[in-house]
C-alpha cells in the first residue's frame, strides 16, 4: 500500500461507517427510473448544485452540476470527493447536527441524518466506498459539471428505490467557517483542517419529474470544469499546512486531474 492509499483508508473507513438520504419514490421512463437531487448548501459553502440519476437494472447514469465550491488550495483545483449515502435517516442534517457547537456540521455529526456511504461518485474506476476519499476521482473546482454511466451496487440502488438515498458533496472553503470551525481538526483525520473533509452540498435523491436527465445520458465517467465566474475564492491556502498527507494524495490527484481535463478538452 502506497502512501496515498494509506492515507485514504482511515477516512474511507471513517466515512463508511455514516448516513445521509431522503425519501425517493419512483418515475419510470420505459425500463428506467428517474431520480433528481436539488443539492444545497451545508456550513455555509454557499454552493449550489443539482443531480440527475438514471437506473436501468444495474445501470446508473448521473449527470451533476455544481457551482460556488471551494476552488482552490496551493494554487490548483480543489477535489471534491462525493457519494450517495444510503440506510440513513433519509435527510440532509439540520444545524442542530453540529453537536459539538464549533459552527460545523462535520461528516461524523451529518452521520445520523445520511447514513454511509453507498456508491462514490467518481471520475473513473472504483465506485464503491473503498473509493470514497480518491481525490484523483472527486469532482475539481468551484464549478464542474461530472457525467458517468456505470453499474450500481444493489444496497444503493435499494435504499434510492426506499427513498434512503443521498447525495453528498465535501471540501468547504474554511473562510466560510466560524473561527472555531477554522481552528478544528478534522473528525476523520485529525491532522487535517476541519474544512477538508466535511460536508459542504447535500440533497435527497428523489423521483423526477422529468422524462429523461438534461442533455441526455452520457458514456463514461468525466467531470469538466466551468467557467469560474460564481466561483468562492480560497484566499489562504495555509490551513491545510497541517494536513502533509492530504497535501501530498492531493497534489498527486490535482497532476492526474489536470492531464485529464487536457485530455477531456
Amino acid at each position: 500500500m502506497n502512501k496515498k492509499s494509506a492515507f485514504l483508508v482511515a477516512p474511507v473507513l471513517a466515512l463508511a461507517a455514516l448516513s445521509l438520504s431522503g425519501g425517493a419514490a419512483m418515475a419510470a421512463d420505459g425500463d428506467a427510473t428517474t431520480y433528481e437531487a436539488n443539492l444545497g448548501a451545508i456550513n455555509g459553502s454557499n454552493a449550489s448544485g443539482s443531480l440527475w440519476l438514471s437506473i436501468t437494472g444495474d445501470q446508473a447514469t448521473v449527470t451533476q452540476d455544481v457551482k460556488g465550491l471551494a476552488a482552490t488550495f496551493d494554487g490548483a483545483d480543489y477535489p471534491h470527493v462525493q457519494h450517495i449515502h444510503i440506510e440513513g435517516a433519509g435527510t440532509c442534517p439540520a444545524p442542530g447536527a453540529d453537536t459539538n457547537g464549533d459552527g460545523v456540521i462535520s461528516t461524523t455529526e451529518g452521520g445520523p441524518s445520511y447514513g454511509k456511504i453507498g456508491t462514490t461518485l467518481s471520475t473513473t474506476g472504483d465506485t464503491s466506498d473503498k473509493a470514497a476519499l480518491d481525490l484523483a476521482v472527486g469532482g475539481m473546482g468551484a464549478n464542474y459539471k461530472y457525467e458517468r454511466t456505470f453499474t450500481m451496487n444493489a444496497a444503493t440502488i435499494d435504499a434510492i428505490k426506499a427513498g434512503t438515498g443521498v447525495v453528498v458533496v465535501h471540501g468547504l472553503d474554511p473562510a466560510t467557517l466560524s473561527a472555531a470551525g477554522q481552528e478544528a481538526k478534522s473528525d476523520l483525520v485529525p491532522s487535517l483542517p476541519l474544512a477538508a473533509t466535511s460536508p459542504a452540498l447535500c440533497g435527497t435523491l428523489v423521483a423526477s419529474q422529468m422524462a429523461a436527465m438534461p442533455g441526455g445520458a452520457p458514456g463514461t465517467g468525466v467531470t469538466t470544469q466551468v467557467a469560474a465566474a460564481n466561483a468562492s475564492t480560497s484566499p489562504d491556502v495555509a490551513w491545510f499546512a497541517g494536513g502533509g498527507a492530504l497535501v501530498l494524495a492531493a497534489g498527486a490527484a490535482l497532476a492526474m486531474n489536470r492531464k485529464k481535463t487536457a485530455s477531456v478538452k
